[in-house]
């Protein structure tokens, strides 16, 4: 299934301005609902909405539903940093972070 089906049948983020990533009690990421990285407050809210964080299983789950996005993402490192957050969290890079805390900001 390609990325644009996949986002269509996710819950509506109209609701939403974006979605702030915290590690404890420190912002890691912001990523604003607007074109360019609309589809990844999509992907984190459904995300967020299913596993109440985004953890290990979580960032699997986001890696499967990138669907193309995720190749491109490996053979680019940097070029989709939401995507590469996914990475690290399953491949463990970041040994402080196993999971990042969700903070829904509403328009």
């Amino acid at each position: 299934m390609q990325f644009s089906e996949i986002l269509s049948s996710l819950p509506s983020i109209d609701h939403l301005q974006a979605i702030e990533l915290y590690t404890n009690d420190q912002l890691v990421a912001r990523i604003e609902n607007k074109p360019g990285s609309a589809g990844s407050v999509r992907v984190y809210h459904a995300l967020f909405a299913e596993f109440g964080a985004i953890d290990v299983a979580a960032a699997n789950k986001g890696l499967a539903m990138y669907a193309e996005h995720t190749a491109d993402a490996l053979a680019f490192p940097g070029k989709h940093p939401n995507i590469d957050r996914l990475f690290d969290l399953v491949n463990n890079k970041d040994t402080a972070c196993n999971s990042y805390r969700v903070q829904l900001i509403s328009k």
